[in-house]
């Protein structure tokens, strides 16, 4: 019992000892981990320290490089802008140098026009002098008549009314030629002012209108085969196209007639290709005229679109350009109306160019200006409001479609380019050789032209030239002076446009030569 007791003791004092030991050596490790960890985090915060300096420095270097840039652009911003204000300083020195020479210039003009003016004033007063002794010398002139001539004074008067009559003609031809050197040597706007004025005469034509095409054969044989049995061909030819188809005794030819030239070339191609097949019935017509129609329309749309693109016209409504391909078809006055109306487009924009207006407006409205002759639809208008309703149609510009309307003088002229298509309408039209003219009434014309000159004094010969566009009056010399002639030309061109009906303009050239013959014997 006792050595129980004293093992169990001594069991507890080992276990107490054992644990104080355990406990100790515990503390003992946990003391030198907590001093290792002390270290290591020592260590781990000198590295950081030792980054975040070098992280510092990084971003000093970084900010101070951003700072130097932002300073150099900053730098070559102020220099820019220096530069600027310097190149604008120089400008306004410039400028304030230009206008000084200009105020200059002013004022040595205004001493100028001063001087003239004080000039003018004096021989305006040396002109009423002279006045004034002219009128004293008339006055003796008529005295001396009476008493010499021993005329009453009725016939005195009379003599005098003549002389002075005579004399103020001479004076009016003479100023009518300084107004016309000042005209040419005005400002730009008068200029134009005078250009419009002047252009706006207007030329009335009449010519034979085509309304026949002629179809040549190689015989009369085939005659018969384009009539048909009992002339069914001949009937179904001219249903199909809506053309009169006339077979005559004219050798080797037919007759195609119609209103339409459209519908006379579908008729015409129709024939050259049933002749040139050699089958001819109805069916076979009716084909070929509907292959015909859809080869001319295809054709009239080239037409249109070569024609806009030969001109330079841009933006054109594809209906406007089917119309113009149409003129290609259409006569008027005996003139191609597709040629006289590029011929007036390329008159217009050369003629608007030389005054200052838009040439490309003035083209254009050259080109449509006779669209209304080609519109399908039957109306009782003129062609020329019918091609301004169609310009408006079709969105142009109103000036266009008033020059359009207005080239006949149906509507108001509001545009500056009306009258420029008005004028260049009739000079195409009144060009020799641009449209037929009965020859009877053509030399009939020109003959009247002659006698009317030869009817002055003092004319020897004269002679319509250039098919009556110009006039050449031969004078002579011994009864007629210089003075005399320039006086006849205008009363030649004044009693032309009072007596006589024609195209354009007539020129009147007035010939004074001085011959001195002499013989060596």
């Amino acid at each position: 019992m006792t050595d129980l007791i004293y093992i169990i003791v001594t069991g507890l004092v080992a276990l107490i000892a054992g644990i104080i030991i355990g406990k100790i050596l515990f503390a003992k490790a946990n003391k030198a981990e907590e001093q290792k960890a002390k270290s290591s985090a020592a260590l781990i915060i000198k590295k950081a320290e030792i980054d975040a300096e070098e992280v510092k420095k990084e971003k000093i270097l970084e900010a101070k490089e951003r700072f130097i840039k932002l300073k150099s652009e900053f730098d070559e911003e102020m220099n820019r802008k220096k530069n600027q204000i310097l190149s604008n300083e120089n400008k306004l020195k410039q400028r304030d140098q230009h206008l000084s020479k200009q105020i200059e210039q002013n004022n040595r003009k205004s001493t100028e026009y001063d001087e003239l003016s004080e000039k003018l004033k004096n021989q305006m007063e040396i002109v009423a002098r002279k006045k004034e002794e002219l009128d004293k010398f008339n006055e003796q002139k008529v005295s001396i008549l009476e008493k010499i001539a021993n005329l009453s004074a009725e016939e005195a008067k009379d003599q005098i009314i003549e002389t002075l009559q005579d004399e103020a003609r001479t004076r009016a031809s003479a100023q009518i030629k300084d107004i016309v050197e000042e005209a040419k040597l005005s400002a730009t706007k008068q200029a134009k002012k005078i250009v419009l004025e002047t252009i706006q005469r207007t030329a009335t034509e009449h010519a034979i209108e085509n309304c026949v095409s002629v179809f040549n054969l190689e015989s009369d044989d085939i005659k018969g085969k384009i009539i048909g049995r009992e002339g069914r061909n001949i009937r179904a030819l001219e249903a199909a196209t809506g053309i009169e188809i006339i077979v005559d005794d004219t050798p080797e030819a037919i007759i195609i007639s119609g209103f339409d030239p459209v519908r006379r070339e579908i008729a015409r191609l129709s024939l050259h290709r049933l002749v040139t097949d050699g089958r001819i019935h109805p069916a076979r017509i009716e084909e070929i005229v509907a292959k015909t129609r859809k080869n001319i329309e295809e054709e009239i749309i080239e037409i249109g679109e070569r024609t806009v693109i030969d001109l330079g016209i841009h933006g054109l409504h594809p209906e406007l350009i089917k119309m113009v391909g149409r003129m290609r078809f259409r006569s008027s006055y005996g003139q191609n109306l597709l040629q006289h109306s590029r011929e007036v487009a390329n008159l217009c924009a050369i003629m608007a160019a030389e005054i200052g207006l838009n040439p490309k407006q003035a083209k254009r409205a050259g080109l449509l200006h006779d669209i209304g002759k080609v519109w399908f639809e039957e109306s009782e208008k003129p062609h020329a409001i019918i091609g301004m309703e169609l310009a408006q149609k079709y969105k142009e510009h109103p000036k266009i479609c008033n020059a359009i309307g207005a080239h006949h003088d149906e509507v108001e002229m509001t545009a500056m380019i009306s009258p420029i298509i008005q004028a260049c309408d009739a000079i195409s039209g009144a060009r020799p050789g641009a449209r037929r003219e009965v020859m009877e009434s053509y030399i009939k014309r020109l003959k009247d032209l002659e006698n009317l000159a030869m009817a002055f004094d003092g004319v020897n010969k004269c002679y319509a030239i250039q098919a009556g566009r110009e006039l050449r009056v031969m004078v002579d010399a011994d009864s007629v002076s210089d003075k005399i002639a320039g006086q006849l030309s205008f009363d030649i061109s004044q009693k032309i446009e009072t007596d006589m009906q024609y195209p354009g303009q007539i020129k009147v050239t007035v010939i004074r030569e001085m011959r001195a013959v002499a013989f060596a014997r």
